[in-house]
């Protein structure tokens, strides 16, 4: 309503002020921009389809509006109110067929739920990142080497995800470094969120949270309770030095 009452003071501020002036030209500006703004608000949830597929991600749109969450693709916030915005099997609905070969259905078979992305409903063509849930079903390992790195240059100076610009010096945009990864990610594929990094605590016992990637945390995160780590095989000598497991084994 706010903005339907500028848009109207607009035109007639328009109207009133003299044809070709400056001033009614920077006016006529203004009422661009809010018309553009009351486009971009409106909630066009009748229109949108229930689920979205986009790189093996299943999108279900949420139908909640009181939730205040952040895009995953562009980093502002959703503003479920005014705001059509999906989660990728976390939304309403029936959940997907689990994409995993049905010879791995044991008894101790875990299917993962949903990654979590969350997006606008604008930003689904513009999604780049593959869904780690189809990762985590096919694959279900984890890097064990402590924080590979092979430098910017190996990665022409590009975000190892949307490959965008990024530098040390931050200019075009600040380069973060995943630990779990080792690869280099902008600000918007990277928001210094913290994980256990596996390898750290499978060769040195070391549990302290260091910052990983967007991608990296939603993986790790379905990976936690799957049982993929062959101690013995790996380190078979920390048994020798943490207590706690040797009463494990």
């Amino acid at each position: 309503p706010q903005l339907r009452r500028a848009i109207e003071e607009c035109k007639r501020v328009i109207l009133a002020l003299p044809e070709h002036s400056e001033r009614q030209k920077d006016a006529v500006v203004r009422l661009i921009h809010l018309r553009l703004k009351l486009q971009e608000l409106k909630d066009p949830a009748e229109d949108e389809p229930n689920i979205r597929v986009v790189l093996e991600h299943r999108f279900y749109k949420e139908k909640s509006k009181s939730v205040k969450q952040m895009c995953d693709k562009c980093s502002t916030i959703i503003w479920g109110l005014i705001q059509t915005w999906y989660t990728c099997t976390g939304g309403s609905g029936t959940p997907p067929p689990c994409p995993c070969p049905p010879h791995s259905h044991t008894d101790t078979h875990l299917c993962p739920p949903g990654c979590y992305y969350r997006c606008h409903s604008k930003c689904l063509p513009l999604v780049s990142r593959p869904c780690v849930r189809a990762q985590v079903s096919h694959q279900a390992e984890y890097q064990l080497s402590i924080c590979p790195e092979s430098g910017l240059d190996s990665q022409d100076y590009r975000c190892a995800e949307c490959r965008a610009p990024i530098s040390l010096r931050g200019v075009p945009s600040e380069a973060r470094q995943c630990d779990y990864t080792g690869l280099y990610y902008c600000s918007s594929c990277h928001w210094n969120d913290l994980a256990v990094v596996p390898a750290r605590a499978i060769h040195n016992w070391d549990f302290e949270p260091r910052k990983v990637s967007r991608c990296s945390m939603r993986y790790l995160a379905l990976m936690v309770s799957r049982p993929v780590l062959k101690l013995r095989e790996i380190n078979p000598l920390l048994f020798n030095y943490v207590e706690e497991l040797v009463e494990i084994r």
